[in-house]
């Protein structure tokens, strides 16, 4: 993804073969992500998405960095996330609701705004600890509709250098108890060896 837009890497790429399946596949209308960064998958689903029309998308992040950022570096990484949707806001018409806050702050407002069981695709890529991570998930079940898919970013990652063998520092303990817990609600479409998980909701 070139095209004017601002990203200092590419992480995105490898991902990006099964987010185009769940475009072309669910086509959808209202995207919600936690853990916006520099907007890179905002960015690709605005462009798979905004063209038919009558896209929404909320991106949710407090660009103050988490255990694995450097905090002095993050003004900017929220300056590069503004640039980018500008831009893509100036190539395709879509509606943007960008949420600089706590994650569980944003997801609860949402739900008290009367936005639960409506956003089709939800992106998990907020803090890495498995507390924070299984209350992300919790909140972001309630705002998913039925038939709608939640991914849950670096699965299999973890921190390194100090604190890394701590098991709480990584997502997967926190991804793990969501789906054990709402197993009969769900089904888990794709994951390991790739870096994400991701479920589908088959009911509340």
């Amino acid at each position: 993804m070139a095209d004017g837009y601002e990203f200092t890497n590419d992480w995105f790429a490898v991902n990006a073969p099964v987010w185009r399946n769940i475009v072309a596949d669910m086509k959808p209308r209202r995207f919600l992500e936690i853990g916006a960064f520099e907007g890179q998958s905002a960015v690709f689903m605005a462009e798979g998405c905004a063209p038919a029309g009558g896209f929404e998308m909320t991106c949710i992040d407090t660009w103050a960095g988490g255990i694995e950022h450097n905090p002095a570096a993050m003004s900017e990484v929220e300056a590069r996330f503004d640039r980018n949707m500008a831009r893509a806001q100036a190539k395709h018409a879509f509606k943007l609701r960008k949420m600089k806050a706590e994650s569980s702050l944003a997801l609860a407002q949402l739900l008290a705004d009367g936005a639960a069981d409506s956003f089709d695709v939800v992106y998990i890529d907020a803090s890495h600890q498995a507390p924070d991570v299984l209350a992300d998930a919790v909140l972001s079940f309630k705002l998913t509709r039925i038939g709608g898919v939640m991914i849950f970013d670096d699965y299999l990652w973890r921190m390194a250098g100090p604190g890394g063998d701590d098991i709480l520092n990584a997502p997967k303990v926190g991804i793990d108890a969501f789906v054990n817990t709402y197993l009969r609600k769900l089904n888990v479409v794709t994951g390991p060896p790739i870096r994400q998980l991701y479920v589908a909701k088959t009911s509340n």
